[in-house]
């Protein structure tokens, strides 16, 4: 029975789409829109030819950047005036034959033509262009073609409800896309206002760094709400939902919660900076060149990036060696022979030492002091530096160079 209804149904369709195709009226609309179509091509191409605002790139004169931005309409011209004469054929139709729904469905492509022109042209954002390519068109023809309201309205139909929230397919759709929109917003001001914070002089180095992680946390605290907005949920619903979330959560993500309060605690007390020199044992040591919500970033000598959890500054021991003064001592221990003067080793080597220009007199000189008898005579040599000690083979050196001037042997410690 249902097969023998689709069946009539079918001829009846088949036999309104025949009359349709061989009617007057069908044919007058073909025409008409074939007409409109070759006078928006002629239009576009005399306006293109004869305007100087479309003809040539201008690259000097007054209203520069007017005159650029009208020249990159010109690809806009063809659609436009297809839309206009689309819209006079289909008023011209109307009155002649009594019918211009072909017409107007193609002035509606012609509308949606002149969308995805201008989506082409003017957005360069390559994310930007993407969402409004496949889903601000996709909208937009059904818009235009008037059966949005009744798409949006079957989406929303499939729903699912617990308790007070309900949530439906068309809601869903809806905060994906605003989740896409805000959270790609929120990135671009997050980077853009911690830029602005670190530029500002008037504070110290940990002060912008919390300020910017507090900016961090409130925008995107913000866009969490807005898109609770969106979604339409009622946020005291949403309360024993979340204390039972929280809760599951704080078990299944103890250690990113103990990272993201590590790094809080770490730039309310300042035990360290951006900038400063970190040593965590090994060969784990570096400039710490960023503080993030979950780990900080140290690049070592030999230019590797190395990602610590906050954690470790927290619950291990580490050196800070430019946390309160960039002044360090420094030790170099060798050895000489017993067949050696003694005498004249601690004043050469601190001769030498002083010749590195990086070496301060204060707090102390350069000091070589005799530190024990073994199996060869052992002495070390202390020194002030400025920062980190990375100067220790260049003295060597020096120290080298004196001794053998002096004809004394360096031995094995």
């Amino acid at each position: 029975m249902n097969f023998e209804i689709l069946h009539q149904r079918a001829l009846e369709a088949l036999q309104t789409t025949v009359q349709w195709l061989v009617s007057p009226q069908f044919y007058a609309q073909i025409g008409a829109i074939i007409v409109a179509v070759a006078i928006a091509y002629f239009v576009a191409q005399k306006v293109r030819s004869r305007s100087g605002l479309f003809s040539a790139q201008p690259d000097d004169g007054p209203m520069l950047r007017l005159r650029q931005w009208l020249y990159t309409c010109r690809d806009l011209l063809f659609p436009v005036f297809t839309v206009l004469a689309l819209a006079i054929a289909a008023e011209l139709v109307q009155s002649a034959v009594g019918a211009a729904w072909l017409v107007r469905i193609f002035q509606s492509l012609a509308v949606i033509g002149v969308l995805y022109t201008a989506i082409n042209r003017f957005i360069t954002h390559p994310i930007i262009n993407s969402v409004a390519r496949w889903v601000g068109i996709p909208i937009a023809t059904l818009y235009v073609f008037g059966v949005l309201g009744a798409v949006v309205g079957y989406l929303d139909s499939i729903s699912l409800e617990v308790g007070n929230i309900r949530l439906s397919v068309y809601t869903l759709a809806k905060a994906l896309l605003a989740a896409t929109i805000l959270f790609w917003l929120g990135r671009a001001s997050n980077d853009a206002g911690q830029k602005v914070i670190r530029k500002q002089e008037a504070f110290d180095i940990p002060t912008r760094e919390l300020l910017a992680k507090a900016f961090q946390i409130a925008l995107f605290l913000l866009i969490f709400v807005l898109l609770l907005q969106v979604l339409g949920l009622d946020l005291t619903a949403l309360t024993v939902f979340g204390g039972a979330l929280g809760v599951g959560l704080g078990f299944g993500m103890q250690q990113i919660s103990s990272n993201f309060v590590s790094g809080i605690i770490l730039l309310i007390e300042r035990s360290m900076k951006v900038g400063d020199y970190v040593d965590l044992g090994g060969d784990r040591a570096g400039v710490l060149q960023e503080m993030n919500m979950r780990s900080s970033t140290l690049r070592t000598d030999d230019g590797r990036d190395i990602l610590v959890p906050n954690e470790k500054f927290i619950t291990s021991e580490f050196i800070n060696w430019t946390k309160s003064d960039l002044h360090h001592r420094c030790e170099i221990k060798f050895a000489v022979g017993y067949d050696v003067d003694i005498h004249q080793v601690p004043a050469i080597v601190e001769a030498a030492v002083k010749q590195y220009p990086l070496v301060l007199d204060t707090p102390a000189p350069p000091s070589c002091r005799l530190v024990n008898f073994g199996g060869n005579v052992n002495f070390a040599v202390t020194y002030w530096v400025a920062g980190v000690d990375t100067h220790s083979s260049p003295i060597q050196f020096l120290i080298w160079d004196a001794l053998k001037a002096a004809e004394i042997k360096i031995q094995a410690a």
